[in-house]
C-alpha cells in the first residue's frame, strides 16, 4: 500500500498542474478578452480550419459514392416552390378561359371553379409554408456532425476515422471547455449584478452595470464558440427605443447583448433563471412580467410605453415572431410592440448552418437537450445587421408598421418575409382565413351579379 502512494501523488499532482494549466489558459485567453472586448483571432482561425476539413470530407464522399455507385442524397430544402403572385380573380378567369370557353364574367358559379381550389389545397400540401419553417434544415455538405445528415453512409476508414476524432474532440474537449466557461459566465453574472445592485443609482452603477453584462454576455458567447460579425454598428439601439429582431434561438439573446446594453422582456420563472432574473433586475430595469399578467394585453402595453417614455432608460430587446423559426424566413410580428409608439431599431441575424443548427425546435428538444446540442457543435457562426431606425408614419396603423419592419429584416437577411403567424405550430389555422378566402369568392360571384343588374 505504501509502495502506491508516490504513484496516487503523482497523480494528484499532474492533475493539479493540468487544471491550473487550463484555468489559466482560460484565463488568459477567453475570459481577460471577453472583459476588454477584444479577440485573439483564435475562433477564426478555427472556423478556416474547419471549412478545409469540411471541403474536403464533401469531396471523398462525393468520390466514394460514385466510386460505389451510391445516388448522392439531395437534401430536403426549404425553400419556396416558385409561385407567380396572382389574384383569386385571376386564376379562376384563367381556367375558365382554357376550359368551358364560356364569357370570363359568367355571374354563375361553374364547375371548373372547384379546380382552383383543389389545386390550391394540393399545393399547400406539397408546400406547406409554415410546417418546414420549424424543422431543421439538411446541408448540402456534411459537417462532420452525424445529426446533420442522416443519410450518410460509410464511405472509407479515413472519413470514418475523422469523424471519430471529431467526436473525441466535441464530447471530451470542447464541451467541458465551454461548460466550463458558461459556468464562469452565469456566476459572474450573477455574482456582479447583485453587487452592483446594492450601489446608488447614478452613473456609477450603471457604468458598471453595463460592463458586467457585457463581460458576461462575452464569455458566455465564447461559451459557445461564437463567430459574430456585426455589420452598421452605427445604427445600434439608442436609449428610449426598442430593438426588434427574427427569433431563431434563445442564444439571440446573448448574440445581441454581447454587443449592446439592453434592457430585457419577459415571463418571471422559477428555479436558476428565476435566480438570474431577479439579479439581474437589481442593476439594470428589465422588464419582467408575472405569468398571470402576459396575458393582460392592456398591462403589457403600459409598462413598456412607460420604460421607453423615459429616455435615460435602456432600449427594450423584443422578438415579435413570438416563437423560433429556423432561420429561413420571418414570420407574422405582434403588433403589440408597434403600437407604442416609439422609435424600432430592427435587426436581422442570420446563422451559418454549416458549424452547428442554432434553430431550437421547442416541441422536439428541451432546453437542456438544446444546449447540449449547441455546445456539441463546432461552432456558432452568424451575421448580425443593424438596419436604420424606423418610425411609424401617420397613415400607417400597428400592422402595418409591424409589417414593413418584418420586410425591411427579411430583405437585409435574405430571408423569406411569411405573413403566417409563428403560433400555428401549436394551433389550427384560424377561421378567419378560411373565411377570407370565401368572401373573395362570393365578391367576385355577387360582384359580377351588381355589375350585370346595372348594364
Amino acid at each position: 500500500m505504501f509502495l502506491l502512494l508516490p504513484f496516487d501523488s503523482l497523480v494528484v499532482n499532474l492533475l493539479g498542474i493540468s487544471i491550473t494549466v487550463l484555468f489559466t489558459l482560460l484565463l488568459v485567453f477567453i475570459i481577460v478578452p471577453a472583459i476588454f472586448g477584444v479577440s485573439f483571432g483564435i475562433r477564426k482561425v478555427y472556423m478556416k480550419t474547419l471549412l478545409k476539413i469540411f471541403q474536403w470530407a464533401t469531396l471523398r464522399i462525393e468520390r466514394g459514392a460514385k466510386e460505389k455507385n451510391h445516388p448522392l442524397y439531395k437534401p430536403y430544402v426549404n425553400g419556396i416552390i416558385a409561385k407567380e403572385p396572382t389574384s383569386l380573380e385571376e386564376e379562376i378567369k384563367e381556367i375558365r378561359r382554357s376550359g368551358s370557353g364560356k364569357a370570363l364574367d359568367t355571374p354563375e358559379f361553374e364547375l371548373s371553379d372547384i379546380f382552383y381550389f383543389c389545386r390550391k389545397g394540393i399545393e399547400t400540401i406539397m408546400d406547406d409554408e409554415v410546417t418546414k419553417r420549424f424543422s431543421a434544415e439538411e446541408l448540402e455538405s456534411w459537417n462532420l456532425l452525424s445529426r446533420t445528415n442522416y443519410n450518410f453512409q460509410y464511405i472509407s476508414l479515413r472519413l470514418t476515422v475523422l469523424w471519430g476524432l471529431g467526436v473525441l474532440i466535441r464530447y471530451c474537449f470542447l464541451l467541458p471547455l465551454r461548460i466550463a466557461l458558461a459556468f464562469t459566465g452565469i456566476s459572474l453574472l450573477v455574482t456582479g449584478t447583485t453587487v452592483v445592485g446594492y450601489l446608488p443609482n447614478g452613473r456609477c452603477k450603471e457604468f458598471l452595470s453595463k460592463h458586467v453584462h457585457l463581460m458576461c454576455y462575452r464569455i458566455c458567447v465564447r461559451a459557445l464558440t461564437a463567430i459574430i460579425t456585426y455589420h452598421d454598428r452605427e445604427n445600434r439601439p439608442r436609449n428610449g427605443g426598442i430593438c426588434v429582431a427574427n427569433h431563431t434561438s434563445p442564444i439571440d439573446v446573448i448574440i445581441l447583448a454581447s454587443d449592446g446594453y439592453y434592457a430585457m422582456v419577459g415571463q418571471i420563472h422559477g428555479g436558476l433563471m428565476g435566480v438570474i432574473q431577479r439579479a439581474m433586475v437589481k442593476a439594470c430595469p428589465h422588464v419582467w412580467f408575472e405569468r398571470s399578467e402576459v396575458r393582460d394585453r392592456h398591462l403589457v402595453a403600459k409598462r413598456l410605453t412607460e420604460h421607453v417614455q423615459d429616455k435615460s432608460k435602456l432600449p427594450i430587446l423584443i422578438f415579435p415572431e413570438g416563437t423560433c423559426i429556423n432561420n429561413t424566413s420571418v414570420m407574422m410580428f405582434k403588433k403589440g410592440s408597434f403600437e407604442i409608439g416609439a422609435t424600432v431599431y430592427p435587426v436581422a441575424i442570420k446563422y451559418d448552418p454549416q458549424f452547428g443548427d442554432a434553430f431550437w425546435n421547442s416541441s422536439k428538444y428541451g432546453m437542456v437537450t438544446y444546449l447540449l446540442r449547441m455546445m456539441t457543435s463546432w461552432a456558432i457562426v452568424c451575421s448580425v445587421w443593424y438596419l436604420p431606425p424606423m418610425t411609424r408614419q401617420p397613415e400607417e396603423d400597428a400592422v402595418q408598421f409591424a409589417n414593413r419592419v418584418k420586410s425591411a429584416i427579411a430583405r437585409q437577411g435574405g430571408l423569406v418575409d411569411l405573413l403566417w403567424d409563428g403560433g400555428l405550430k401549436r394551433e389550427k389555422v384560424k377561421d378567419a382565413f378560411k373565411e377570407e378566402q370565401q368572401k373573395l369568392y362570393s365578391k367576385m360571384i355577387v360582384g359580377n351579379h351588381e355589375d350585370r343588374s346595372r348594364s
